[in-house]
C-alpha cells in the first residue's frame, strides 16, 4: 500500500494542482478582476500623535486610490457602506522633521492597492508652547463734536495663545482696536484678538483663548449739545405730469449747541430748513440749504445741509386708434393684401411724453423682406420716433398678409 501511495503520489499532486487551476480560472471567468480609481479621494487621519507636539508646514488632506479587485467587490465598495480609510500614524513620533508612509485600510477581501497618490507624507513637529499676554487697547478717531468718551473697559484682560513653539515666540502682545470716529452713543461690542510680533505684523496660524473680548466704551453728551433731526420744508408743486419720488437730508442729524443748557433741552426734536421751492421743477435737484436756529443756539460744524430730490414723471398709457399699417420690403412688381389694415396701438411712458407724442411718431410696419407668394399671418412691429415710450401691446397682434405678383408696379407699399 505504501508502495502505491508512493508510486501514485506525483500523479495525485499533479492531478490536484490541475483541480485547483481549473477552479480558479472558472471563479476569474465569473468574477474578474478590474483595475479601476476609486472615484472618491480619501481623506487622511492622522492618529497617534503625541499631544505635547503639532504639526507645521504642509501636509496633504487626502489621498487618489487606485484599486484592483474582483467585479463583485467592486460593486460592494461603491454600493455598500464600506469605508476605506488612509491613515498617517505618528505614533512614537517626537520633534523633529518626518517621512511617513500613508497606510490604507480597507475592511473587506480581495482588495489590492496599485496605486496611491500621494504615497507619503513629510511633516515637521514642534513642541506646543503656551504663553499668556495682557489685551492692548488701541482707540482710533473722535466721538461726534459734543461728544465724550469715557474710560473703556475689557472684558478678559489677557488671553492665551498655543501652538508651535517657533510661532509663540514671534508674538510680543495681544490687540484689539476700535474706531470711534462719529461715535454718538455708547459701545459695547465684541472685538477680535490680534497676535503681533515686534514689528506689529499679525502672527497667523496660532490658539487664542478667547479669541475675542467684550469692550465698553461709554460716549456721552456734554452739556450745552443736544442732537437735532432735520427736516426740510418744502414750498411750491412740482411740474405737471411729474411726481416728487423722495427726498433727502445729509447729514439727517446735525448738533446744535448753545451756553444755556436750558435753552437747548427744551428746543423740540427736530430743526427744519429753510424752504425748499420747488415751482414746477421737471428733474432731480441737488441743493444746500441753512437752517431755521433759534437765538442763542448755534450749529456745529457745517452750516448748511445738503438736500437731494428725486422729480420722476407719472408714468401712464395712451391707446391709438385705428394706426394703418404699412408695407415694407415689397418687390416694385408685387401686391399686397393686408387684413385687417388697421390695428390698435397701446403705448406707455413718462405722461409729459406721452400728452407730446403726435401719431405722424408712431408707425407700425409688417416687414415682407423674403416672403414668397401666398398668404403669411405676420407680427407688426412698431416704430416710435421718441426714446422712453413702449409699446404694450398691438391689437391684433397678428395680420394676415396675401402676397401675388401683379406683373406690374404697385403702390400698396410704403416709403
Amino acid at each position: 500500500m505504501i508502495r502505491w501511495i508512493g508510486t501514485n503520489l506525483r500523479t495525485f499532486l499533479w492531478s490536484f494542482l490541475l483541480a485547483l487551476a481549473v477552479w480558479v480560472a472558472a471563479v476569474s471567468a465569473a468574477d474578474p478582476d478590474e483595475v479601476r480609481q476609486y472615484p472618491n479621494p480619501v481623506p487622511i487621519e492622522i492618529i497617534g500623535q503625541d499631544p505635547g507636539v503639532v504639526i507645521t508646514g504642509d501636509v496633504p488632506q487626502q489621498v487618489e486610490l487606485v484599486m484592483r479587485a474582483p467585479q463583485s467587490v467592486w460593486e460592494r465598495l461603491l454600493n455598500d457602506d464600506i469605508q476605506v480609510r488612509a491613515i498617517l500614524d505618528l505614533s512614537g513620533l517626537s520633534s523633529g522633521s518626518h517621512t511617513l508612509p500613508i497606510q490604507v485600510q480597507i475592511p473587506i477581501r480581495p482588495v489590492r492597492v496599485e496605486s496611491l497618490t500621494p504615497g507619503s507624507a513629510s511633516l515637521t513637529l514642534e513642541p506646543l508652547a503656551t504663553r499668556t499676554f495682557p489685551i492692548d487697547l488701541e482707540v482710533s478717531g473722535e466721538p461726534a463734536v459734543g461728544y465724550l468718551a469715557s474710560q473703556a473697559t475689557v472684558q478678559p484682560k489677557e488671553a492665551v495663545i498655543s501652538g508651535p513653539q517657533s510661532l509663540v515666540e514671534q508674538v510680543s502682545r495681544l490687540r484689539i482696536t476700535l474706531n470711534l470716529a462719529g461715535a454718538r452713543e455708547s459701545i459695547d461690542r465684541s472685538l477680535a484678538i490680534e497676535a503681533l510680533d515686534l514689528n506689529d505684523h499679525p502672527v497667523a496660524d496660532l490658539g487664542l483663548n478667547p479669541s475675542e473680548v467684550q469692550v465698553a466704551l461709554p460716549v456721552l453728551l456734554q452739556g450745552g449739545y443736544r442732537d437735532l433731526a432735520v427736516k426740510v420744508v418744502v414750498r411750491g408743486q412740482v411740474a405737471s405730469g411729474y411726481r416728487l419720488a423722495n427726498i433727502s437730508v445729509f447729514p439727517p442729524v446735525v448738533t446744535v449747541f448753545s451756553s444755556d443748557s436750558a435753552l437747548v433741552n427744551s428746543l423740540p426734536g427736530v430743526l427744519e430748513t429753510k424752504p425748499l421751492e420747488l415751482d414746477n421743477a421737471n428733474e432731480d435737484l441737488s441743493t444746500r440749504l441753512a437752517l431755521n436756529l433759534p437765538e442763542g443756539v448755534s450749529l456745529v460744524g457745517e452750516q448748511a445741509v445738503l438736500v437731494q430730490v428725486g422729480i420722476s414723471p407719472i408714468q401712464s398709457s395712451l391707446t391709438l386708434a385705428n394706426k394703418t399699417i404699412e408695407i415694407v420690403g415689397l418687390p416694385v412688381t408685387w401686391s399686397a393684401q393686408i387684413a385687417p389694415e388697421e390695428v390698435d396701438v397701446i403705448l406707455s411712458g413718462p405722461l409729459p411724453l406721452l400728452d407730446t407724442l403726435s401719431p405722424q411718431e408712431v408707425r407700425v410696419l409688417i416687414d415682407v423682406t423674403g416672403l414668397e407668394e401666398g398668404t403669411h399671418q405676420l407680427t407688426p412691429e412698431v416704430e416710435i420716433l421718441i426714446s422712453d415710450i413702449t409699446v404694450e401691446s398691438i391689437l391684433p397682434g397678428t395680420v394676415e398678409v396675401v402676397l401675388s405678383r401683379s406683373g406690374f408696379p404697385t403702390a400698396t407699399p410704403a416709403p
